[in-house]
């Protein structure tokens, strides 16, 4: 088996698949419910490269707290309500590694507003 590529929060871009990256959670909002029942979290994590806003479903979301150091494999990431977010795939995974000792960097923080990536998603679209 090769050795696992990490991608940098810094280089992350709106139709990345395949994402394998390393973590801290920086925090994490209060969960909301689906019409079909499951419960979303939306939570700030970090490298040193910069922050960005992951969304966990059902249990990913239960199981993390903030300080966790995590590695997250098969994520993608893709622009929800204008802002570049990062999500975990129906075959992807999330593991604890430790927590409270990662060099981190919230800036920048690529969940802000970017209209560089909306041109990239509307490009997407209309190909």
């Amino acid at each position: 088996m090769g050795e696992i590529t990490y991608t940098y929060v810094k280089d992350l871009r709106p139709g990345l698949k395949n994402i394998n990256i390393m973590f801290i959670v920086l925090d994490i909002a209060k969960p909301t419910r689906t019409k079909d029942g499951h419960e979303v979290r939306s939570c700030k994590v970090s490298d040193k490269t910069g922050c960005i806003n992951i969304s966990l479903w059902d249990e990913l979301g239960e199981a993390l707290q903030t300080g966790d150091i995590c590695r997250l494999t098969k994520g993608y990431a893709n622009v929800w309500k204008g802002s570049l977010t990062l999500y975990s795939s129906k075959f992807g995974d999330i593991v604890k590694l430790g927590e409270f000792c990662m060099q981190f960097s919230e800036t920048p923080n690529m969940s802000d507003p970017n209209p560089e990536f909306l041109k990239m998603v509307s490009m997407v679209l209309y190909l």
